[in-house]
């Protein structure tokens, strides 16, 4: 990579980057990036600066749905977890003013390691392999959600009383915002999430910290031992109910992870990984719930279609309007349909 690179890269003004870096006292001097292939969502960057080997994250160019790219979010959890057994990198710096950049931003260290999105990357890896890199997917999701907000001085960081409720309605609004053709049976599954909700975590399983977009390929395995070496893209991140994150991993696991799609084609049991139920089991083996404890699974499951079929058809609303960076978005428009009829069919 040139000393000078060009400053014209796509939602980073590199010269105001490094004034900013300067001014911060973590880095006076060159500067150089490039945008790193894989998200669909916010835009990640990999900044070398001298010694450093750090990341860049920043909401997408255009059309940014209200609270759904909040950078202050991801912060806020990212430095409250340093101090716990869930791996995160670790924030450099966060820059809420958008006169930089011309957006939020934040800076943390780059985690080097393996990120298994596509089917070349899952080959490197050995039958016996995939179930350790399953199972310790699940122990890691089973950690955040055995600790305890107030205990990291997260109790203000989100309202659990009424989550899922508010999860139904927040995301159906995204849709609106997002709405650029019809969607067969997407309204549907709406109207019958928002009819349905379960109650609030009882004995099932106390509110905890909800990740929000909890999946294989947000997460860096260590390339030795396979165990997760960090947990990356917590924007949507609050506190609620964990089974959240739980049917959100099957819809992603046992939905997408089942079609050929440009986010994470090969990760899932098509590709040789356990299938969902037995993520499932591990998950409630390691915190120790009965099956009483996840009556509300299907729900959150059913939930978690709709929520991925949202955050799609927002992304394709996007490239329509020539507002993305990278490749792939020509195909993810096509994921939206099949996404809602899994949503229907988990429904309780």
């Amino acid at each position: 990579m040139p000393d000078e690179p060009p400053d014209d890269l796509p939602g980073v003004d590199l010269a105001a980057l490094r004034a900013w870096l300067a001014g911060q006292g973590v880095h006076d001097g060159a500067v150089s990036a490039e945008l790193i292939a894989g998200g669909r969502s916010n835009l990640t960057y990999r900044v070398r600066a001298g010694r450093h080997d750090w990341v860049l994250r920043r909401p997408p160019l255009g059309h940014v749905l209200a609270t759904a790219h909040d950078m202050g979010r991801e912060v806020t959890v990212l430095r409250a977890l340093e101090q716990t057994s869930v791996p995160v990198p670790r924030v450099v710096a966060a820059c809420p003013d958008t006169d930089v950049i011309g957006a939020p931003f934040y800076v943390m260290e780059y985690v080097d390691g393996l990120i298994l999105r596509s089917r070349p990357d899952v080959g490197r890896c050995g039958g016996g392999d995939r179930r350790g890199i399953a199972d310790a997917m699940m122990d890691t999701l089973a950690r955040l959600h055995e600790v305890d907000p107030r205990s990291v001085g997260l109790e203000g960081f989100g309202h659990p009383e009424g989550f899922l409720g508010r999860q139904v309605k927040r995301w159906g609004q995204q849709l609106e915002r997002s709405r650029s053709r019809h969607v067969p049976g997407i309204d549907t599954l709406r109207v019958r999430l928002s009819a349905s909700v379960p109650a609030d975590p009882a004995s099932r399983s106390r509110a905890g910290i909800v990740h929000g977009d909890y999946r294989l390929d947000n997460l860096v395995l260590d390339p030795d031992t396979l165990a997760v070496s960090a947990v990356l893209d917590w924007e949507m991140s609050t506190l609620g109910d964990p089974l959240a994150d739980l049917g959100l991993l099957l819809a992603y696991w046992d939905g997408l992870g089942s079609i050929p799609n440009p986010i994470a084609d090969g990760v899932g049991p098509r590709s040789g990984f356990p299938v969902g139920q037995e993520l499932v089991q591990r998950y409630a083996a390691t915190r120790g719930l009965a099956d009483a404890d996840l009556r509300a699974l299907p729900w959150c499951t059913a939930f978690g279609y709709f929520k991925i079929a949202v955050i799609l058809e927002g992304i394709h609303y996007r490239y329509t309007k020539g507002k993305t960076t990278g490749t792939g978005f020509e195909r993810i428009g096509e994921l939206v349909r099949p996404l809602v009829d899994g949503g229907l069919a988990a429904l309780p």
